[in-house]
Order: structure tokens, then sequence, then C-alpha cells
């Protein structure tokens, strides 16, 4: 059995605020309200689109009744479903890493907690989808982040072995779900948290993806030693 390293999507496989934040954008503007900057994606993204729905609407100055929040997130599905990857990119480095740490006998899935039709859609769009056992998002399970079942249960289908496997991922979310499940985690600064990963904990912190073949080797000689 292949070690695994398992990856959020958003803010860490791949820069999808552009998107995610047009979508929002649209229903705040459908209900009067001011739109927001990309640059608030940092506050507002990570937690699934109802959360994001919810953050943005707050930070708007609208409180939504249940009702009106599932009929924006039913508006949101529908029209980011559409425009997934209009200007959504891998961060630089992502498809060299997956190549380098597969040469090494590394096997990868996805752990997100965006939805995931919306998250296999997009990940062929970006041309990376084969690479992954198994991509589970936020409906895969009964659990999702920071359950640490929804990481357990991701490996599980992509048939690794927990006990040689290392998370990657953005923001406290990841972070704790890996620490939830006893799994190492490292921790990309260029995704979406309120707070530095620094401050969170994470086992490593990369800059860049060139760096994750080296951090990945020295957290199992670690564990080994």
């Amino acid at each position: 059995m292949r070690p695994i390293i398992v990856f959020d999507l958003d803010g860490t496989l791949a820069d999808t605020a552009p998107d995610l934040m047009a979508t929002l954008n649209l229903l705040l503007d459908s209900e009067g309200l001011p739109t927001l900057p990309t640059e608030q994606a940092n506050a507002l993204i990570g937690a699934g689109a109802r959360a994001l729905i919810a953050r943005g609407f707050e930070v708007a100055g609208l409180e939504l009744t249940p009702q009106k929040h599932e009929e924006l997130f039913l508006a949101f599905l529908a029209h980011y479903s559409e425009n997934l990857c209009v200007e959504t990119k891998l961060f630089p480095g992502v498809v060299g890493a997956l190549d380098a740490l597969e040469s090494e006998g590394y096997s990868f899935a996805v752990c997100t907690n965006k939805m995931v039709g919306h998250s296999v859609r997009l990940l062929e769009e970006l041309g990376i989808a084969r690479r992954f056992e198994a991509i589970c998002g936020r409906d895969s399970f009964a659990w999702f982040k920071p359950d640490p079942r929804h990481l357990t249960m991701t490996i599980e289908q992509a048939a690794g072995d927990r006990s040689r496997a290392i998370m990657i991922g953005d923001s406290l979310t990841d972070i704790a779900t890996a620490r939830a499940a006893e799994i190492p985690v490292i921790a990309v600064p260029f995704g979406y948290t309120d707070r530095p990963v620094s401050e969170l904990g994470p086992d490593r912190i990369i800059d860049h993806f060139d760096e994750l073949p080296a951090a990945v080797r020295a957290i199992f000689a670690s564990k080994a030693a």
C-alpha cells in the first residue's frame, strides 16, 4: 500500500477565490447589497458554500432566515456549477510536485468542503482529476471537515493507509482536521485563512509547491526515526 498525500482544494491546490466570490457577489447584487472584493476571500472561504453565503451576507449586513439561506444556496450552486473555472487556476508548482511525488511512489486524494460534483468537475477542467485515487467533498460522507472522519474516510476510499498519510491544507479547518485524525499536516500560506498559518501549528509550512516533495520526505523520515 503506497503512502498517500491528501490535499485540500480551495486555496491549496487551486486559487478558486475569483470564481467563488463572483458567484457570491451575484447573489449580493440580486439582494441590492454591495459586492465584496476578492481580497476578503480569506475570511469567507473554507467551510463550503453554505458558510460562504452566510459569512458574505453577514459582512454585507443582512441576516438570513433558514428559508432565504436555502434559496440562496441553491442559486449559488446553479450559477457556480456553470462558472467553475472562469478565472480559477492551479497554484504554481502543483503539477511538478505531483509528478515528483508520484515518481517517488506516493498516491493522492482530495478532501474538500466543496461539493463533490463541483470538485470533480473543477479538477477535470484543471487537468489533474485523474491524478487522485479519491476526490471527496462535503457531501461525500455524513461528516465533513473539521470532523476527522472526513479525512480518514477519504484515505480509506483511496485505498490508502492512514499511518502513512499527510494532509496538505491552507487553513485552521485543515490543520484541525489533520490533528484530530493524528495525521501530519503541511500548510501553504497563500490560501484562504484569516490567521497566518504559522500561528496554527502545522508540522511544516511550504511557500511554494516546489518545496513539497522535500517537506513530505522530511516528515516521513522523522516518523521513521
